[in-house]
């Protein structure tokens, strides 16, 4: 759990010794800026961004019963983050699974990837498609939802 936060804490961490000096030498308009983009980068790379992850097992069982992709994610994937960005509210249709929190999540995506564990891993009516284009998962998402 402590290895997803890792990415988003350095940003903060930089946020904030980039932003110090410049407080330190009375430039309080000059150190806001950076410290919100990294809080930003931050925020992006975290799994706040994400809708809440499920277990692999779970995932598979709600995905039986409705029909809806998985996706297999990590946080601070860029690949991921477009994905979720350019689905936008439609994102939280889908079941998604951080395969760092789900160790069978990371085996369905290395059965699936040749043993690498490449994300975002969609799984569409039990096949796995790697890195998607977003309007392709879009699509296969029921027109009522």
């Amino acid at each position: 759990m402590v290895r997803v936060w890792i990415l988003p804490a350095a940003f903060v961490a930089c946020g904030v010794l980039v932003a110090a000096p410049l407080l330190l030498h009375g430039s309080p308009g000059a150190a806001v800026p950076p410290l919100v983009a990294f809080v930003l980068v931050a925020w992006l790379n975290s799994p706040l961004l994400f809708p809440r992850s499920v277990g692999a097992a779970e995932a598979r069982r709600r995905s039986a019963t409705d029909g809806r992709p998985v996706v297999y994610w990590r946080p601070g994937c860029t690949y991921c983050m477009r994905l979720r960005i350019r689905l936008g509210r439609r994102a939280g249709r889908l079941h998604w699974v951080n395969i760092w929190r789900d160790p069978d999540g990371a085996a369905v995506v290395r059965a699936a990837n040749g043993g690498d564990e490449t994300v975002p891993t969609v799984v569409v009516a039990g096949r796995p498609h790697v890195n998607p284009d977003p309007g392709w998962v879009r699509a296969h998402l029921s027109p009522s939802e």
